[in-house]
């Protein structure tokens, strides 16, 4: 027999007390239910348009396509395709250099026309390998017109003795030399801004009084000092047209004549 909370009533806060555990289980599990459900994933018994009955091939791979690989193909378009293999640029080929040769004399090395790259022989037919005549000498020792090298603008030209810069030098494609084609070289500071010498000249010597010709290569204190004390009463005017004409007073930036 049921325990009845009304009729008894010593037991009834035992009875209250013992429903609301139960409750509280109760609601626990169905709590606890709901929360894996709703985290489980969802997906559908079966894949989009398809039914129960149908089957699921695997899926079937594209063929291969033959492609170049990643950063060869930058080489493609300055290879002419069908030209002499001799004349091809250095980009376009691998060459097997050795130093077993007399410095500055042709040497024949043999080379090889890069993947993707068409050429011809004397034959008239694509060879694996040709022999290339090259100039036994490193990239380096090439003349200044064989290679361009990057120009500082942080150095000064006009300075006794003449200074030198750290210049990154890359021969050009179509030159053949031994060695890195990228190599550092020590030049001379040889940039310009653009100042003229026969437009500096002819300011010192028609306004030189006035400072026109510091004013014009920029240096803004000797043109005030020249324009304030009248040219130095002429002496100063004077000494600044044989300075500017020698090319010892340069651009205030450091910069060569043009």
């Amino acid at each position: 027999m049921g325990t009845n909370c009304q009729s008894w009533r010593p037991d009834r806060g035992r009875c209250v007390k013992s429903h609301g555990v139960t409750m509280l289980l109760l609601l626990d599990v169905l709590l606890q239910c709901v929360s894996g459900y709703l985290s489980s994933p969802h997906e559908a018994p079966y894949p989009p348009g398809s039914h129960p009955g149908a089957l699921i091939s695997s899926p079937v791979a594209p063929a291969a396509v033959s492609a170049l690989p990643r950063g060869e193909e930058s080489y493609i378009a300055k290879c002419p395709s069908g030209s002499l293999c001799s004349r091809l640029p250095s980009s376009c080929m691998y060459c097997h250099y050795h130093l077993n040769c007399t410095y500055g004399k042709p040497t024949a090395f043999v080379c090889k026309p890069k993947m993707g790259v068409h050429c011809l022989a004397e034959s008239g037919k694509q060879p694996a390998n040709f022999s290339l005549s090259v100039p036994c000498e490193y990239c380096w020792q090439l003349e200044p017109s064989q290679y361009t090298c990057t120009n500082s603008t942080e150095c000064m030209t006009v300075a006794c003795p003449r200074r030198r810069y750290n210049a990154s030098c890359e021969v050009y494609d179509h030159v053949h030399c031994l060695g890195r084609r990228v190599f550092n070289k020590r030049l001379f500071c040889n940039w310009t801004g653009g100042y003229k010498w026969s437009t500096a000249l002819a300011l010192s010597v028609t306004l030189g009084g006035f400072g026109a010709d510091r004013f014009y290569l920029g240096q803004w204190r000797e043109g005030l000092g020249k324009l304030f004390s009248f040219g130095g009463l002429g002496i100063w005017t004077l000494i600044d047209v044989l300075l500017i004409g020698v090319g010892y007073v340069g651009p205030a930036d450091g910069s060569l004549y043009i």
